[in-house]
């Protein structure tokens, strides 16, 4: 049965004060961590998920410490750092378990007054879910279409049911429908970069997942406090693979498999049809005998698999591709719906928390819910954002290449200019890294207590002059009020 949700009266569409209603198709880490900003900041928001039912799968996610302010703010610091390891370094292995090079990121605590954490992508999701009213989050709704113009958009979903609002969050992956149904409309238009009409490359294929607690004297690195990211490349197979430690004596695990012309034509056969939990087994097979660093000197991925549930499990492409246009009228695209990065850079959760802290900025700022305001906030999240992406897009590029194929020419030149790198440089690499630390200028802000100044961001200095400038006028509002009460009383008695 078919049933229609409403969003705010349309008659209220033209009022300048109101506060927009916002809809975020799409509840991944990107449009979660957007929802819970949107309702600290008291804005109404809905998300809608085509999924029937929360399935996280996957490996870990390695998050630098710039990310530590933003969940200081939202209230879940504590959580994260107990449900996480401390995580500093890459360690680089060859196919006979011999270590290559190490690379060290500890700098990272002293630069940020924060250090970097690992834990499994699943812990994290249910962390941030956590934050967002249940009540705000609707699932089996697959968007079919939308429409938006001076007066809001709507969105019909699959079911039949129905929602209006005033800005329109295309959340929903790499293979976002917002951004589909945004697109064929500007291309019909003529306005539609042919860039961001061609289909999202890839070069890679991944099977990856978490197991069940193991036997810590079998995997004694497990009773190390601190994790490492241990990749391990082949000598003559198109493959690299890592392994991660995380809490509770669990392992998160994954096989990467480069793809070369032929390849790459295979698999793109089975692009929606042998992805997720039931195209891992066959990937399983290829990958169980790769050997691990660690133990007694004879484990395998295969050990790792054999105590993964199947549900824990997945296969999935790694597709590379910034999109050009990531907003329109009243929607605009955030994480993996405008940047689909390469996860080798462990950037792509990275990148959509900064998204959603920049993008949360400018709708608490906007002044009315008119389509011109809209164009002009969007503008300037993504003139803040794109940027930052593309260099985050060439880091993950670099990545791939450092834990590529040894016999590739490229990725061997990479190893060695990281691997070989002075400290001076490293540095100055760091820095760079250390320095983007977003917040939100409507909640307190977090101490800073690092040695590298927090880079100026346009999204917070902006806004916070619009954030205490409101404030400044509402403080002025509630001492004349209490000053014509007195004499309103005064007046009464006489």
């Amino acid at each position: 049965m078919s049933f229609t949700l409403y969003g705010p009266d349309p008659s209220v569409y033209d009022t300048s004060n109101r506060k927009p209603q916002v809809i975020i198709i799409g509840a991944g880490l990107a449009g979660l961590t957007l929802a819970v900003l949107l309702h600290k900041a008291g804005i109404p928001f809905d998300v809608f998920e085509k999924a029937p039912e929360t399935r996280n799968v996957g490996s870990a996610i390695f998050l630098t410490p710039n990310i530590c302010p933003l969940f200081t703010q939202m209230g879940i610091m504590e959580e994260y750092m107990e449900k996480s390891k401390p995580c500093s370094t890459i360690r680089l292995f060859n196919e006979n378990r011999e270590q290559d090079f190490v690379l060290d990121f500890s700098i990272n605590k002293v630069m940020t007054g924060f250090e970097g954490r690992i834990l499994p992508r699943k812990v994290l999701y249910e962390i941030i879910l956590g934050q967002v009213p249940e009540e705000r989050i609707h699932r089996g709704k697959r968007m079919l279409w939308m429409t938006q113009g001076e007066n809001g958009v709507h969105i019909k979903f699959s079911d039949g049911s129905e929602f209006e609002g005033d800005i329109l969050v295309g959340a929903d992956g790499a293979y976002s429908a917002v951004r589909q149904c945004l697109y064929d409309r500007l291309k019909k238009d003529n306005e539609l970069p042919a860039s961001d009409a061609r289909d999202l490359p890839f070069s890679c294929v991944c099977v990856a997942g978490c197991t069940a607690p193991l036997d810590v004297e079998k995997f004694p690195f497990l009773k190390d406090e601190q994790s490492s990211v241990v990749n391990t490349r082949s000598f003559d197979k198109p493959y690299s693979w890592n392994i991660f430690a995380v809490k509770d004596n669990q392992m998160c695990w994954n096989a990467t498999l480069y793809l070369d012309e032929e390849s790459s034509k295979f698999h793109n056969n089975f692009r929606s049809t042998d992805w997720g939990e039931g195209g891992a087994d066959g990937m399983c097979k290829e990958v169980r005998d790769f050997p691990i660093h660690g133990g007694d000197g004879t484990l395998t991925l295969g050990d790792l698999i054999d105590n993964t549930p199947k549900n824990q499990m997945a296969k999935v492409m790694l597709e590379e591709k910034v999109f050009e246009t990531w907003y329109h009228c009243r929607t605009v695209l955030i994480g993996d719906a405008c940047h689909k990065l390469h996860p080798a850079g462990g950037q792509g959760a990275n990148m959509a928390f900064h998204d959603a802290v920049a993008l949360a900025n400018w709708i608490n700022a906007l002044p009315t819910t008119q389509v011109k305001d809209l164009e002009k906030a969007f503008k300037s999240y993504k003139n803040e954002r794109y940027p930052a992406v593309q260099a985050a897009a060439t880091h993950s590029k670099q990545f791939c290449k450092f834990y590529g194929k040894a016999y590739d020419r490229s990725a061997v030149v990479t190893r060695f200019i990281y691997k070989n790198m002075p400290f001076w440089l490293w540095k100055i690499v760091m820095v760079k890294i250390a320095a983007t630390r977003p917040q939100v200028s409507f909640l307190p802000v977090v101490k800073d207590t690092g040695t590298v100044p927090p880079a100026d961001l346009q999204s917070y200095r902006e806004t916070l002059k619009i954030v205490k400038a409101r404030e400044a006028k509402r403080a002025a509002a509630a001492e004349a009020t209490e000053q014509v009460a007195p004499a309103a009383a005064s007046t009464t008695a006489v």
